[in-house]
């Protein structure tokens, strides 16, 4: 049973949302506020966090930050506001998806069910694979989701997760960035490559020493991406 942790500050929608995901068998908790939500994420330690943008202590693009710095779990932005602006933003600072208020409860559970079957797709069998990889000073464990550089902790979002892992388990590989779009954001996302670039780039801003210079995810030039130390 997938874990789904609700955070808006508007009682009625809360509620419903809640009653919603019940009817389809998900363990729910909800907060009404940042405070509220943090505390539910390191207790509840949700599979998905449904996130509304506007709340009463705190901007929810700077919730959306700190929760993606705690820990790698999708994030569905919800949001009064349609601009544009605001979806690439919530994108960018690790978002899975964003809908605009008012939606159908339809398209919402639809969006959940496939962000974690994304997401699910992406965890390791039991049996059919070590729990942890390693890769020069990078300490990657499949079961935790934590990256580690040199014994120290990095904050990764689920993307940039997602990269690292694919990266990680197939070192040989040169992946295109169509393939990664479609292993990472899934065949239905909307947008385009450059959505691979923008992550990429932040993934070698957290773990580089030198992002103009990374040594673990290089730029194989006309084809893609690879984990450092592949062949030339």
């Amino acid at each position: 049973m997938s874990r789904i942790l609700v955070i808006d500050d508007e009682a009625a929608l809360r509620d419903l949302i809640e009653l919603v995901l019940r009817r389809e068998n998900y363990e729910v908790q909800t907060a009404e506020n940042g405070s509220a939500g943090l505390l539910a994420l390191e207790s509840f330690r949700p599979d998905l966090v449904v996130l509304d943008l506007m709340l009463p202590d705190c901007s929810g693009y700077d919730l959306c930050r700190e929760i993606t710095k705690r820990q790698a779990v999708p994030i569905i932005m919800l949001s009064a506001k349609n601009e544009i602006i605001d979806k690439v933003l919530g994108l960018e600072l690790g978002a899975e998806d964003y809908m605009t208020k008012p939606f159908d409860n339809r398209e919402l559970l639809a969006r959940i069910k496939v962000v974690l079957r994304r997401a699910q797709s992406n965890d390791p069998k039991p049996g059919e694979e070590e729990t942890r990889i390693t890769h020069e000073d990078l300490t990657f464990n499949l079961d935790t989701r934590v990256v580690q550089k040199g014994g120290a902790p990095v904050a990764l979002t689920a993307k940039e997760f997602r990269i690292l892992e694919t990266l990680l388990k197939r070192p040989d590989k040169i992946f295109t960035r169509d393939e990664l779009l479609e292993i990472v954001w899934g065949y239905d996302f909307m947008g385009d490559s450059r959505s691979v670039d923008m992550t990429i780039m932040r993934l070698r801003k957290k773990l580089e020493d030198d992002a103009e210079n990374p040594k673990y995810i290089r730029t194989v030039y006309g084809f893609g991406y690879q984990l450092g130390g592949g062949p030339p």
